[in-house]
């Protein structure tokens, strides 16, 4: 069976250019983009349960902008007031720079890395190493503090945001010759939404090792899988299996 109508598990690109648009061009098939989860803000009441108070801290880490945006939502809804002192650490400079949504960025205290990951900011935690700071996170998260607690940082984290299962509607087709993932969360929510769900011809992709362990450990047939050594990302896998789709 060709595959006609592929399930992109991702939202719509804002802007309307993406090489997915080029690939449905090239191949004459239809892409929908339909996330299978959505991130959910923790209310303040949810966040207050964890103990936490926020003006204890005199620096933040953060390494997601949806971080950043429930840090200063949840800040308004308890009417914190965030002092000009408070210092900000991020994993990239695009997290860095979307600050300016919510701060004066020139007037403050602003420490960034380049690779996305903790490791790389320790320089500038080390050299702030008596700073009290909050690690803003989901409640699904990559466990990767070990080089905040080897290296003596006092830090703590709070789940500001979780992600849930984006439901599908009672009368929302489900038609798709393809389905592609970019997460567990994401078979799980398939699972969730369709638990008596056959695979049957319905080819699955994915992007990562841990979703690809997620999508056999359903018991699921993992069709394309990047990255790979011919395919370093979600877009060129798909586009080798639908061009190898389209020789046979």
């Amino acid at each position: 069976m060709k595959v006609k109508k592929v399930l992109v598990s991702q939202p719509q690109p804002a802007q309307g250019k993406s090489p997915y648009f080029d690939i449905a061009e090239k191949y004459g098939v239809e892409i929908v983009f339909r996330p299978f989860i959505k991130v959910e803000g923790l209310s303040s009441k949810d966040f207050r349960q964890q103990k936490i108070n926020i003006p204890d801290f005199t620096a933040v880490i953060f390494t997601a902008r949806t971080a950043i945006d429930h840090f200063f939502r949840l800040c308004e809804e308890l009417r914190i007031t965030i002092p000009d002192t408070m210092k900000y650490f991020c994993t990239t400079e695009s997290i860095a720079l979307y600050l300016q949504k919510y701060i004066v960025y020139r007037k403050r205290k602003i420490f960034h890395g380049s690779t996305g990951k903790l490791d790389d900011l320790l320089p500038a935690l080390l050299k702030h190493k008596k700073e009290n700071f909050l690690y803003a996170v989901s409640d699904v998260h990559k466990d990767d503090t070990n080089v905040l607690d080897t290296n003596g940082i006092k830090y703590t984290k709070a789940v500001m945001y979780r992600t849930v299962s984006n439901d599908f509607g009672p009368d929302e087709k489900f038609d798709y010759d393809m389905l592609i993932f970019f997460s567990p969360s994401g078979i799980d929510s398939l699972l969730k939404n369709f638990p008596d769900f056959k695979q049957g011809d319905i080819c699955i992709g994915c992007l990562g090792a841990t979703t690809a362990k997620a999508v056999r450990d359903a018991g699921l047939r993992l069709d394309i899988e990047a990255p790979s050594p011919q395919a370093p990302s979600m877009t060129a896998a798909l586009d080798n299996f639908l061009a190898s789709q389209a020789d046979k």
